[in-house]
C-alpha cells in the first residue's frame, strides 16, 4: 500500500476523492511537495504556479461538497508540456524567442481538462519547439531521466515523461510529431500514447509539423491513459484536421478480455542496430502474447528504411513554414540594434533560435526551394503514401503490430549532441506511425542490466485506440514493473 498520495495512480486518487477520504487540496499539495523535493535533480518543469494549482484544487473541493463534481478527473493534477496554450500562463516552447510570452487563450485540450475539474499543475520542459529526442535542446535547461540522472529522458516530451516517473504528477500531456510521446515514455518507464491523427484537437498547440503533430497522454497505467483520453478526444471545429467520429468509452472497453489477437511483428524492425537487451525484452513480451493465445504473425513493412529520410524532409519543410511567424515583429522577443526590417528578422531569429531549430528551418527551406521542391518534398510525399499503404496491407491480416519503441535504452546526456543523425535514429521505430497517422502506445516491458527501462510499442488501425489499450492491458496485468523511480 502506498504511503504517499504522489505514489498513487490517477484512478486511485479519483476513487479516494470520490469516497471523500482525501481532498483535492491534499492531493495537489502532495505533488507540490514531491516536486519541491526532486525537481532540482530532474528538471522536468519550466514554470510552476503552486498558488494557481491550489486555487483550482479548492474549487474542486467546493464542488464536491455540493455534490457537483465534474467527473473522475475533478481534483486530479495534470502537468502540461510547455507548447500548449493556457490563458495567462507562460508558453515558451522551451525557446528564447518566446521567453516572455503569456498565452492570451487556452488550447482545446487544456480547456477540456479544466472543464472537467482537472488541476493544472506546471509547464513542462521539452526540446525547443518539440525538435529533438533528448530534451537537451531546451533553451533553458536539460531534463534528466529519473532512473539515472546521468541519462536523458528522451524527447521532445522529456519533461512530460520524467514528471510521471519521478512522481511529480499523476498525469501529463505531451505532443508526438515523430515519437515524442512514445520514445520518452519508453526511456522513462511509463505509458505514453500517440492517438490517431485528427482524434485530438491541435488548436492551441505551437505547431512544429502540422501534418504530423498529435497531442497525447502520459500516465503510469493504461487505465489512467483511458481516463485522460476520454476527456481530450473529440471533434473540434477550431481545428480543420479534427475528425468527427463516435467516441467509445475507453475505460469500459478495457473490460473486454479478448485474448485471441492476431499480432503482426514487422521483420524490418528487428535489425542489427537494436540493443541486445531491448531485443530480448521485446521478444519475451511477444512470447507472452503467444502463450496467452495470440497468433503471432511476421509481416513486412518494406518501406521502413525510408521513413527517417522522408520524415526529415516533410517535418522540416512544415517546420520552416510554421516557424516563419516568429519574426521579432508581431509577438516575440526582438533584437534592438537593427538597420531595417530584414536585419531585424534575421538577427532576431539568429539570436533567439537554438542550433537544432535553425538546422531544421534551413533544411526545410532548402527542400521547399525552387529547383528542389520536386526532387525532395514532392518525392517524400509520394513515399509517405507508400509507407501508409504498407500499414494498410499489414492490417488486412492482423489486429495490431507489436514492436520495440526504441532501439536502445536511455543514453548518457551529451552522448549524441554532436551527431544529429545518430540522435534522429532514436525515433526509427516511431516515425512511420506519424507519417501514417496511426495510433500507437508505448508500455513498459522490463529493465536492462543497468536498471534502465525498456518500452514495448503497440500500433493500431486508425481510431482503434481501444484495441491497443486492451492488448497493452493484458501485458500490464501480468507484469508488475515499477514505474516510479527511487530518487
Amino acid at each position: 500500500m502506498s504511503t504517499h498520495l504522489y505514489e498513487k495512480t490517477a484512478s486511485e486518487l479519483s476513487s479516494l476523492l470520490a469516497e471523500k477520504k482525501v481532498s483535492a487540496v491534499e492531493v495537489t499539495q502532495s505533488f507540490i511537495d514531491r516536486t519541491n523535493s526532486v525537481e532540482e535533480k530532474v528538471g522536468a518543469y519550466l514554470h510552476l504556479s503552486p498558488d494557481y494549482s491550489l486555487s483550482l484544487a479548492r474549487e474542486s473541493d467546493q464542488r464536491r461538497e455540493k455534490s457537483q463534481t465534474l467527473g473522475p478527473l475533478d481534483g486530479i493534477p495534470i502537468s502540461i508540456k510547455d507548447i500548449l496554450c493556457e490563458v495567462n500562463q507562460p508558453l515558451t516552447a522551451a525557446s528564447k524567442i518566446l521567453e516572455d510570452y503569456i498565452s492570451p487563450y487556452t488550447s482545446t485540450v487544456v480547456q477540456k481538462l479544466l472543464n472537467k475539474g482537472s488541476v493544472s499543475w506546471g509547464r513542462l520542459n521539452l526540446d525547443e519547439f518539440a525538435m529533438g529526442s533528448s530534451t537537451e535542446n531546451s533553451a533553458f535547461k536539460p531534463t534528466r531521466n529519473p532512473w539515472d540522472l546521468r541519462c536523458i529522458p528522451g524527447g521532445s516530451s522529456g519533461g512530460s515523461a520524467a514528471c510521471i516517473a519521478a512522481g511529480q504528477s499523476p498525469l501529463s500531456l505531451g505532443s508526438d510529431t515523430g515519437g515524442s510521446i512514445r520514445q520518452p515514455a519508453a526511456l522513462c518507464g511509463v505509458v505514453g500514447m500517440k492517438p490517431t491523427y485528427g482524434l485530438v484537437s491541435r488548436y492551441g498547440l505551437a505547431a512544429f509539423a502540422s501534418s504530423l503533430d498529435q497531442i497525447g497522454p502520459f500516465a503510469r497505467t493504461i487505465d489512467d491513459i483511458a481516463l485522460l483520453m476520454q476527456v481530450i478526444v473529440g471533434h473540434d471545429p477550431l481545428d480543420s484536421t479534427s475528425v468527427d467520429i463516435t467516441i467509445p468509452n475507453y475505460r469500459e472497453s478495457l473490460k473486454d478480455s479478448k485474448k485471441d489477437w492476431v499480432l503482426g511483428v514487422p521483420k524490418e524492425f528487428f535489425t542489427d542496430g537494436m540493443d541486445l537487451e531491448v531485443r530480448i525484452a521485446v521478444e519475451k513480451a511477444i512470447d507472452f502474447y503467444r502463450e496467452e493465445g495470440a497468433i503471432i504473425k511476421e509481416i513486412s513493412l518494406p518501406h521502413t528504411d525510408l521513413a527517417v529520410p522522408v520524415y526529415y524532409i516533410i517535418a522540416t519543410a512544415e517546420a520552416s513554414s510554421n516557424l516563419a511567424r516568429y519574426d521579432g515583429i508581431r509577438y516575440t522577443k526582438r533584437v534592438q540594434e537593427t538597420k531595417d526590417g530584414i536585419d531585424l528578422y534575421s538577427k532576431t531569429r539568429g539570436e533567439f533560435f537554438g542550433s537544432e531549430v535553425k538546422r531544421r528551418i534551413l533544411l526545410g527551406a532548402y527542400v521547399l526551394s525552387s529547383g528542389y521542391y520536386d526532387a525532395y518534398y514532392l518525392k517524400a510525399q509520394k513515399v509517405r503514401n507508400l509507407i501508409r499503404q504498407d500499414f494498410n496491407n499489414a492490417f488486412e491480416t492482423v489486429d495490431a503490430l507489436i514492436t520495440p519503441t526504441t532501439p536502445e535504452v536511455a543514453f548518457k546526456a551529451g552522448e549524441k549532441s554532436t551527431d544529429p543523425l545518430s540522435m534522429y535514429l532514436s525515433d526509427i521505430y516511431t516515425i512511420s506511425t506519424n507519417l501514417s497517422g496511426l495510433p500507437a502506445i508505448s508500455i513498459p516491458c522490463g529493465f536492462n542490466s543497468e536498471n534502465l527501462p525498456i518500452g514495448l510499442q503497440l500500433i493500431g488501425k486508425p481510431f482503434q485506440e481501444s484495441t491497443i489499450m486492451k492488448i497493452g492491458l493484458q501485458f500490464e496485468k501480468s507484469h508488475s514493473f515499477t514505474n516510479l523511480a527511487n530518487l
